[in-house]
């Protein structure tokens, strides 16, 4: 089943060392947990999930028991479930700061600690500003136009230039409250086909599912078309508007860490006690790290921290 993950689509590449910003996929409160690349991406965060993947599972694991140290903030060797939700909020929060601080040198050019849009802009589509663009794949004046209108949201004093707070709402909107309202703009402009404001249900099943020739729906399609009559369209007028879209994506009732950290309790939780022992974690590392071996793994970068 195609995942929808909080966390980001692969970025377009327009020139070397710059990026549009990248368009988001949904975030569901009905994620099934099915597959262990969310967990992954949740516990450690995105770019630590795909360096663990890498590596043998004797790394895997010893890196895994230096991290168990680290959630058991108490010392009294069980992880609880508050510490897994307080490891996976600051894993997430790591994630974005990171991301951040690792653009923030190529855009700033002036070194005076701001972003201004014709920084961003002249770094970003500095290739498509300054001729023709013979590549069709991609609409670059649609795509500048939306990261201006989602630059001047995130530019909360307005004055085009953006300190690092806005920087991260700009990079990362689904992650400030006051940038909800662009998130469900852009998921609707993402998936309305037909342009008319509003996510049908072949507009919603079409977002996460294209049947090949021949090929043989599966049964989590059914039930996302009654997810969809059921409770994505409240009003039961056949399409989800702004409301309905928002309730969808950044649902107020949802807490992904709580969510994430009793998934992982469950998962691990021999004894059923509701804690967490470190052998406990260790032998179902493959919920929390992955167990991919490849020829890569010696290569990888070492962090001080292990």
């Amino acid at each position: 089943m195609l995942r929808l993950l909080l966390g980001c689509f692969a970025l377009c590449i327009i020139c070397g060392r710059s990026k549009p910003t990248e368009k988001k996929s949904r975030v569901l409160s009905h994620i099934q947990h099915d597959d262990k690349n969310f967990d992954h991406e949740a516990f450690l965060g995105l770019d630590e999930a795909k360096t663990f993947e890498q590596l043998p599972p004797e790394e895997s694991r010893r890196r895994l028991g230096v991290i168990v140290d680290k959630i058991d903030t108490n010392r009294d060797g069980f992880v609880s479930e508050d510490e897994l939700k307080l490891w996976i909020r600051r894993s997430q929060q790591k994630h974005v700061d990171d991301s951040v601080e690792r653009q923030w040198n190529d855009f700033d050019l002036n070194h005076d600690g701001q972003i201004t849009w014709d920084e961003y802009k002249n770094v970003t589509y500095s290739s498509f500003l300054d001729g023709p663009q013979t590549d069709s794949d991609y609409n670059y004046t649609q795509m500048l136009l939306r990261d201006e209108r989602r630059f001047r949201v995130a530019d909360t004093n307005g004055n085009l230039a953006a300190d690092k707070h806005e920087f991260s709402a700009f990079l990362h909107p689904e992650h400030h409250e006051y940038m909800k309202d662009i998130v469900v703009q852009e998921t609707i402009e993402d998936i309305d086909k037909n342009g008319d404001g509003f996510i049908d249900l072949k507009e919603y099943i079409g977002d996460m599912y294209n049947a090949e020739e021949g090929e043989q729906e599966p049964e989590w399609v059914e039930t996302e078309r009654q997810q969809f009559s059921e409770f994505r369209d409240k009003n039961n007028d056949g399409k989800m508007d702004k409301e309905e879209t928002l309730d969808w994506i950044l649902p107020s009732d949802y807490d992904h860490a709580d969510a994430e950290a009793k998934h992982l309790l469950n998962e691990s939780d021999a004894n059923k006690d509701g804690k967490l022992t470190k052998k406990e974690i260790l032998n179902k590392y493959e919920v929390f790290v992955g167990s991919q071996v490849t020829d890569f793994g010696a290569a990888l970068m070492q962090h001080d921290e292990f």
